[in-house]
């Protein structure tokens, strides 16, 4: 599972909302489907930038991320270590592309469902879900001391 944190968060939340705002979404396009709408919010890339990239390996994200070595600094490496930077795994790559992880699925309003992987809505409602189910890993992860809470409330003069 992705490591969680506020850039994958705010990254996978600004995606779906660009999504929903008419971003050119197109799932059998590298620089236009899943991925790479989310590698356009992560990087500086552009859409046509994303696609070279792509098209110097084979297959889809799914085969990409797989065949990835981070030593060969292919140019699809690049792109695919922006990915894994933000946090994400090959296996999430996998769902994203497929929309297919079972926890991000039981996240979606109104409970588990399957979603269809080339449909925008449905790629904005796992994007959402998937920024939900971090967000409450995120704040889970987070140790409060009680005592040191405590003590920056006291009034002054408090025993």
């Amino acid at each position: 599972m992705a490591k969680p944190s506020i850039e994958l968060i705010e990254a996978l939340r600004v995606t779906a909302r660009r999504l929903r705002d008419g971003a050119h979404y197109s799932w059998g396009h590298h620089g236009a489907c899943n991925c790479g709408n989310l590698l356009q919010v992560i990087t500086p890339l552009t859409e046509g930038e994303i696609l070279r990239h792509a098209h110097t390996g084979i297959g889809e994200w799914t085969e990409l991320s797989e065949e990835y070595c981070a030593t060969s600094n292919a140019p699809v490496g690049i792109v695919i270590s922006k990915l894994e930077d933000a946090g994400l795994t090959p296996v999430d790559i996998h769902h994203i592309e497929y929309l297919t992880d079972r926890g991000v699925l039981s996240y979606l309003p109104g409970g588990f469902r399957w979603l269809k992987r080339n449909v925008r809505e449905d790629v904005i409602l796992y994007f959402e879900a998937f920024a939900n189910l971090l967000e409450e890993k995120l704040i889970a992860s987070v140790e409060v001391e009680m005592d040191e809470l405590i003590a920056d409330e006291a009034p002054v003069g408090y025993c």
